[in-house]
């Protein structure tokens, strides 16, 4: 699988463009591009420093193919850990061309997906928890997606991580020599340590565990369901909040048969607003399908905002459908709308009752909004915000990655596997096989034990030149 030869690529996006980026990464990448490469200077490119830009042309025998930038990278001193060089020619895709099938003929091979980042992990540049947030970084679309990605990236949890299975690689190493002297009846392993190494593991991994939710929908974009009777104004609030008419709006119940998506970034955090069909019973087929797709569509929410008209709901109407939409882990908003039009006078009974009859089930927040009320629906956007925020509020690291928690998971199963084998004197061979189980797992995350068909399946995300 791993290929050690001189590896080439195109590194930027596909099309014409100001600046094309070709990349090549071997032992030889030096030599070979100094083969094509003159120098406006007249020096030889494989005698230069590393980190130095030099101008010059490419050549294909007599024939000039583009004036360009070559920039240096002197292994070890490079992302990859090898001889580096980067090509910046103008943006034609036929320049490009002409210089990748230079060097493909050359010698070079075609760089597969994550290539480049695959060898800066092989030669020690970077851990894989790193090297997978490298991945997250280019697909970041918010503020707060880019920030998780980047604090991975710089270190964030390998390290932490990785000193606390030193510590349990320690004490196995101890209860392997414990075994080397089992004639003996000697204990060189202090499980009193142990377990107090076990409890700080086990509080580091649940924390880490807890943090997904947030890393997940934040990585994602958060989902959530608009969801309320017919003409609640559903449809008037999805524009409102897009600040385009994104959705038909209509007086007439039922307008709304599918569901419509659109997002929106608010406080650096990326939102998926579903606009839903409005929740009634109906005798017509087609709006009965776009009712059952609504609720399916709250159940893969992560937030529920659901909106009502107090001049045409019952209080008893809105603690039905909340109690029907609720489950551990939703964030449920509940929103009055059209104040502006409200003909009733007691607002404070009437929340105050749903708040009464709703509070046991977690409701997030109450608010009351008009449509055309920018300054009420910026507010629906706060309240909304620091809802999301809350999810994320345990601590600065947050895991983001689905093989990461698997591991977590499967970690954490092993460190309570082991303390409960200290609990029960469990024998010191017993014992070296769960933390031997939990050393594994934590291996896995950072990368310190692998196998091709893992790296294969990782590294295949990438995209291809990175």
């Amino acid at each position: 699988m791993i290929n050690d030869g001189t590896i080439i690529a195109k590194a930027s996006a596909a099309g014409s463009a100001a600046i094309g980026l070709v990349r090549l990464s071997g032992e030889d990448s030096i030599a070979m591009v100094s083969k094509f490469f003159k120098a406006k200077s007249g020096k030889s490119l494989a005698k230069q420093k590393s980190h130095t830009i030099h101008l010059g042309t490419i050549f294909n025998k007599d024939t000039a193919i583009d004036e360009v930038l070559v920039s240096l990278f002197i292994a070890p001193h490079s992302y990859t850990g090898e001889n580096v060089v980067e090509i910046s020619c103008h943006g034609s895709s036929y320049i490009e061309q002409e210089i990748f099938q230079l060097f493909i003929r050359e010698g070079a091979q075609p760089a597969k997906a994550g290539e480049f980042t695959l060898r800066a992990f092989l030669n020690q540049k970077m851990d894989l928890i790193q090297a997978e947030a490298v991945a997250d970084l280019i697909a970041s679309e918010s503020k707060a997606a880019h920030e998780v990605a980047l604090n991975q990236m710089r270190g964030g949890y390998a390290q932490q991580i990785g000193l606390l299975r030193q510590q349990l690689l320690d004490f196995a190493s101890l209860i392997t020599l414990e075994l080397d002297f089992s004639e003996e009846d000697v204990a060189f392993a202090d499980r009193s340590a142990l377990t107090l190494l076990l409890d700080e593991l086990q509080e580091k991994i649940k924390s880490l565990l807890d943090s997904f939710q947030y890393g997940s929908v934040i990585k994602k974009g958060v989902p959530v369901a608009i969801a309320g009777k017919p003409n609640a104004g559903k449809s008037s609030l999805l524009n409102a909040l897009l600040n385009e008419e994104r959705a038909i709006v209509s007086t007439i119940p039922g307008t709304t048969r599918d569901t419509i998506e659109d997002t929106l970034t608010i406080d650096g955090v990326q939102y998926r607003f579903i606009d839903t069909a409005g929740l009634r019973e109906t005798e017509d087929q087609i709006e009965a399908v776009g009712v059952a797709k609504a609720k399916e569509k709250v159940n893969q929410s992560k937030v529920l905002i659901y909106l009502f008209d107090q001049n045409d709901t019952e209080e008893n109407e809105i603690i039905n459908a909340i109690n029907d939409f609720y489950r551990e882990g939703l964030i449920i908003i509940v929103v009055e709308n059209k104040i502006d039009l409200a003909t009733k006078t007691d607002h404070l009974a009437f929340s105050q009752k749903l708040k009464k009859h709703l509070s046991a089930k977690n409701i997030a927040a109450f608010t009351r909004i008009s449509t055309f009320d920018k300054d009420s629906v910026n507010q629906l956007k706060s309240v909304l915000s620091d809802q999301v925020e809350k999810i994320g509020s345990g601590g600065d690291v947050v895991v983001s990655n689905a093989r990461h928690y698997d591991s977590l998971q499967n970690a954490l199963k092993a460190v309570l596997n082991i303390k409960k084998g200290l609990e029960n004197e469990l024998s010191g061979d017993l014992l070296s096989v769960d933390i031997n189980e939990a050393l594994g797992y934590l291996g896995e995350i950072s990368g310190e034990i692998t196998n091709d068909e893992l790296l294969g399946n990782i590294f295949s995300k990438f995209c291809i030149g990175k």
